[in-house]
């Protein structure tokens, strides 16, 4: 059995509302264990015999049944967020930044991602790998960032989704007691 971290895209945001405990409820009927869900923005550790893929499909299929929306997720072995959370160049949040990981499904539109926002002038990114980048955002200004708007483009929309340091860390922290 693998541990895998679950990352949603636009939960509780956008007017898709889900209680993480309807969330927990919902993945009973599938081949998950150990379900975790942490913080209300979709993040959730969980335990499976089957691959990424097939962890993604069942995950993405039960928030279409249950909760009746286009849903999409980014799904990461434990051992990966941990590489990942090692790997960023930035620090802790301070007064002035704030540390950010775009994660992907999909390696060519993150190449496409990280492409597009190096262009960019101010921007600070690092590429972590196929499935991530890391990038700071100004404290109090993330979604005013060149970065977070180009990154909330619609055609990212189905294969990325951005989670700030500190909640990469308490994914991190709950994956690895599965």
């Amino acid at each position: 059995m693998s541990s895998y971290a679950v990352f949603l895209r636009g939960v509780n945001v956008g007017g898709v509302t889900i209680k993480m405990a309807d969330l927990k409820e919902a993945l009973k009927s599938r081949p998950f264990s150990g379900v975790k869900t942490l913080l209300a923005s979709g993040n959730v550790v969980l335990s499976s015999d089957l691959s990424p893929v097939g962890v993604k499909d069942q995950f993405e299929g039960c928030l279409r049944e249950a909760f009746g929306y286009d849903a999409w997720v980014v799904v990461l072995g434990a051992d990966r967020v941990g590489e990942l959370v090692a790997a960023c160049p930035y620090p802790a949040d301070d007064t002035s930044t704030h540390t950010y990981l775009t994660l992907g499904s999909d390696a060519v539109v993150l190449a496409e991602l990280y492409a597009a926002g190096s262009a960019l002038d101010g921007t600070e990114l690092t590429r972590l790998g196929p499935e991530a980048l890391a990038w700071l955002a100004p404290a109090g200004g993330t979604l005013d960032s060149p970065f977070s708007k180009l990154s909330s483009k619609p055609k990212y929309k189905a294969s990325t989704t951005t989670r700030n340091l500190r909640t990469m860390v308490k994914v991190r922290d709950a994956a690895a007691l599965l």
